[in-house]
């Protein structure tokens, strides 16, 4: 049998490590960050063991990623959904939507998330963290930012701290209310978005299957260069 060329080799590790990021997702949301082990998210992925930490340097590392590729990807279809729009006010309405929808319907998981990035390691820089920030500042440049530079993270501390007081153990803040002085900072009409109730909202509702936030190949509509979906083989060897 000849040699598998570099290439192939490439994208067997691409889609071992995409599962990795599923299983690390999963299973937080499950069963809480501290209950989690690595064996188990080797285990659920497919993986072996030692595979894990080729990708990652630890668990926080991994579930860091993880969720911050679910991020990216939930962001991603809401700009993207029908019908498309390049208005900046309905883009930016979408993003503040997702990112509060993420915390509404994943606690758990965003609050160990938002837990993880005051770790000393702080964000992780990894190509999920760099995919998301490249969205949400396009997002503020399309909304007609004249210094996307100093709005982009002025745009992502106040998401960060909406979706902090939404988790906050005991004293949560109502995500419509969150929701409210969001669209009031960046004076967006309360209609734009997914709105709190509205037939939209409903249609939102979340699915329990993570899949095709983590799907390995390409993606149908992907930008040109972006990997098509497709089923992943289970282990690359390394």
């Amino acid at each position: 049998m000849s040699p598998r060329s570099a290439s192939v080799n490439e994208e067997l590790r691409r889609r071992s490590r995409e599962r990795l990021l599923q299983a690390a997702v999963e299973l937080v949301d499950e069963h809480g960050f501290e209950a989690t082990t690595l064996a188990d998210i080797a285990d659920r992925a497919g993986s072996a063991r030692g595979l894990v930490s080729y990708y990652f340097p630890g668990k926080r590392q991994l579930v860091q990623s993880a969720v911050h590729r679910l991020m990216h990807r939930t962001l991603e279809e809401a700009l993207e959904r029908e019908p498309r729009t390049e208005d900046g006010g309905e883009r930016l309405a979408r993003a503040i939507d997702a990112i509060l929808g993420l915390a509404h319907d994943r606690p758990v998981l965003m609050r160990q998330h938002m837990a993880g990035l005051l770790q000393a390691e702080g964000f992780v820089q990894c190509p999920e963290q760099r995919r998301l920030s490249e969205l949400l500042g396009d997002t503020v440049a399309r909304y007609g930012s004249a210094d996307v530079t100093a709005d982009y993270p002025m745009l992502r501390a106040t998401l960060m701290g909406a979706v902090f007081a939404a988790l906050v153990p005991g004293v949560p803040m109502p995500v419509p209310a969150l929701r409210a002085e969001l669209f009031r900072r960046y004076r967006l009409d309360w209609e734009l978005g997914t709105p709190p109730g509205s037939g939209a909202d409903a249609a939102a509702a979340p699915c329990q299957d993570l899949s095709r936030f983590f799907a390995t190949g390409e993606r149908a509509g992907a930008a040109p260069g972006e990997p098509a979906e497709q089923a992943a083989p289970r282990e690359p060897a390394e």
